[in-house]
């Protein structure tokens, strides 16, 4: 069984999800850093030379990639919930773990990472603290629909949200058990 970590790029998935791994004696993939490897280009790149309807098909091919692995810590890229495909692959993989941030907070942290910048391409015209908005308002129901917890890192180390995330997983693999036997 996986753990997948999805959300807002500025969210801690990569920074949560190394100190994660490394607690559970798992694995961890940036499936952007991944897909990146793989194509030998950047994101950035991927969508100048053929846009994000590009960039998706093969986020859409690494996450199927990805979800044959077990028993790792996958951080996705923020859009990978687009795609009701990526989705239903990531949910027979393991547990989805949400984790959401406040547009504040996800604005200073991008502009904190040059490798963002580098990187990643805006996807609206918009661009900065709009685009963050813009996209929040928009992949939120999506977000929340695919997860089975969401943990909210506004204001939280990575530690300690790590630690939390933890502590969910362990209430909800008790809770598997309490249903198994009462069922």
């Amino acid at each position: 069984m996986n753990i997948i970590l999805i959300g807002f790029r500025g969210t801690g998935k990569t920074t949560i999800g190394r100190i994660l791994a490394r607690r559970l004696g798992k694995e961890f993939i940036d499936a952007d850093e991944y897909l990146e490897q793989k194509e030998g280009k950047t994101i950035k790149t991927i969508f100048a030379e053929g846009g994000e309807a590009l960039f998706r098909e093969i986020e859409t091919r690494i996450i199927a990639e990805l979800c044959r692995l077990d028993n790792r810590v996958v951080a996705t890229g923020g859009g990978a919930i687009l795609r009701e495909e990526n989705v239903r692959s990531l949910r027979r993989s393991g547990i989805i773990v949400l984790l959401d941030a406040d547009v504040d907070a996800i604005h200073k942290r991008i502009n904190k990472d040059s490798t963002t910048q580098q990187r990643r391409p805006n996807l609206t015209s918009q661009g900065g603290y709009q685009e963050i908005e813009y996209l929040l308002e928009y992949r939120r129901p999506l977000y929340d629909r695919a997860a089975d917890f969401v943990i909210n890192t506004t204001g939280m180390s990575a530690v300690d949200a790590a630690n939390k995330i933890i502590t969910c997983l362990h209430n909800h693999v008790m809770d598997l058990k309490k249903n198994n036997q009462t069922g």
